[in-house]
């Protein structure tokens, strides 16, 4: 039987490196301009869409995302978050957070944990993220 070509997720932004040297080589990149997103329906519906483009993560532009999600208090982070880690894709939030950083504690600590982890990062932009999927996280 013959192979079937792989189709490529086409967004632009889209990071790529050959499969054979990396294996999770696409990342689904939402547009920084779009709907606000906040709610786990939200997160389901881009899962959806990096199953559907076979691809493992999705990078989410920080000013998409809804002002609760900063607030740790209002469970929309974790909840947002945690779809991500049972569906086993991955979740890049990139971009400039440091005033969410500086505002609480609580959330830089969040902020820490996550990136020592595999499966949820904030990253300043996508060259950062490139850069931790091919294994190098010294930047």
């Amino acid at each position: 039987m013959p192979e079937v070509p792989r189709q490529t997720p086409l967004r632009p932004g889209r990071l790529s490196k050959k499969e054979k040297e990396y294996p999770m080589s696409e990342v689904f990149v939402c547009e920084p301009q779009g709907q606000v997103l906040r709610s786990e329906q939200d997160a389901l519906d881009l899962i959806g869409e990096a199953i559907y483009r076979r691809v493992q993560w999705v990078a989410v532009p920080a000013e998409r995302l809804h002002q609760d999600f900063w607030e740790l208090s209002t469970r929309v982070a974790g909840e947002f978050v945690a779809k991500f880690a049972n569906y086993r894709h991955g979740l890049a939030i990139v971009g400039d957070i440091s005033v969410h950083v500086a505002a609480s504690s609580s959330f830089r600590d969040w902020v820490r944990e996550a990136n020592r982890g595999r499966q949820i990062w904030f990253v300043a932009d996508l060259a950062e993220l490139e850069r931790r999927l091919s294994g190098d996280a010294s930047g």
